[in-house]
């Protein structure tokens, strides 16, 4: 089995931020796994660096490998990783590969990847999820309005926290906003991305009241734990973290402390990884939902009993539309679950990804 990578940077359409970030582009790493003139792929957004990663520390291990054996793969890898550190950019590069190989499982056997995972529901439910805090009113609205009122999305999420916390005003001002866009009908989510401290989360969220907020994620940081358990005890909507988990122990550490755990597949160590940690989260009572990268998660959420959504994220979505065939649309508030062609459904549109290639 042979594994490759390249990197392809996306300008944004328009300056996108939230409450401790800003960017301008996005840097999709895609992995492909061959083997017997088939190719899978898995991707995950994050640095170039993941690149040599996948090239010179996991393609070697896996080389002599039977692409069936998946176990195998991941495990030879995630051992790969010691020295390196799973958490960060091994951490990505490890689950591209492991949903390359996947794919490339998939593909081989003829069977679409969502077959060979099993399916636990046909129509993956969604939430948009946006509202830059470097948006305008307009593009605002705009964004949510199509979302709620043309395309029958039913939940939706903007960011705030906006510079660290220190514009609460803008904060309240920017939900009132949305619930006035959105109707008193879709769901409204809100996410801090951890700028908030404690006791201003709560407060926050006191003075949104009237809102009827149902998503808070990341209130505070996700690395305080005892924090976001103080939150969740405090506030009505549900407290929602977990996005930045590398590895299996973090999510149980974790699970404690939210009223929903977030896996994100192409962080958590890829499908193999992303299964375990959503039994960890039924063990624990919870629901999962899945971060980010829309279409990489449409099989494996499609997989798991005790999922609630997957966020439709604006940015990830734009993305995957542009350089992928066979992207689908969530109109009416689920995405359907690619059961027609082999694998993930997906095939890279090469020479329309080409321009973005950076390394």
């Amino acid at each position: 089995m042979r594994l490759t990578a390249a990197a392809y940077r996306v300008p944004t359409d328009a300056p996108e931020g939230d409450g401790t970030l800003a960017w301008y582009s996005t840097t999709m790493v895609l992995v492909q796994a061959e083997a017997d003139g088939q190719a899978g792929v898995g991707w995950t957004y994050g640095p170039t660096a993941v690149v040599p990663v996948v090239t010179e520390l996991l393609a070697p291990v896996v080389a002599d490998l039977d692409p069936d054996d998946v176990p195998a793969a991941w495990s030879a890898m995630q051992r790969q990783l010691r020295n390196a550190g799973r958490p960060g950019v091994a951490g990505l590069a490890l689950s591209a590969a492991d949903c390359a190989v996947w794919d490339l499982k998939a593909r081989r056997h003829g069977l679409p990847l969502a077959r060979l995972l099993g399916t636990a529901r046909r129509q993956v439910p969604v939430y948009g999820s946006g509202g830059f805090t470097t948006y305008d009113p307009e593009r605002q609205h705009r964004q949510l309005s199509r979302w709620v009122h043309h395309e029958g999305i039913p939940r939706v999420k903007i960011k705030i926290g906006e510079s660290r916390g220190t514009e609460v005003p803008r904060d309240l001002a920017r939900m009132a906003a949305a619930r006035r866009t959105i109707g008193d009908d879709a769901e409204l989510y809100v996410d801090a991305n951890g700028a908030y401290q404690r006791k201003q989360a709560i407060r926050v969220m006191r003075s949104a009241a009237d809102l009827d907020v149902r998503w808070y994620e990341e209130p505070v940081s996700s690395d305080d734990l005892p924090g976001l358990g103080l939150v969740r005890d405090q506030v009505v909507p549900d407290v929602a973290a977990g996005e930045y988990g590398f590895d299996l122990v973090y999510f149980h550490r974790m699970a404690p402390y939210v009223d929903c755990l977030q896996i994100d597949v192409t962080r958590c160590g890829g499908i193999t990884e992303f299964l375990r940690a959503a039994t960890v989260a039924a063990a624990a009572g919870l629901e999962v939902s899945a971060h980010c990268a829309p279409h990489q998660h449409l099989p494996v959420a499609a997989a798991i009993p005790n999922l609630r959504h997957i966020e439709w994220f604006y940015d990830h979505v734009r993305i995957e539309s542009m350089l992928f065939d066979g992207a689908v649309a969530a109109t009416g508030g689920a995405a359907p679950v690619p059961l027609d062609g082999p694998g993930t459904g997906l095939d890279l549109r090469t020479a329309e990804a080409e321009p973005y290639r950076v390394l």
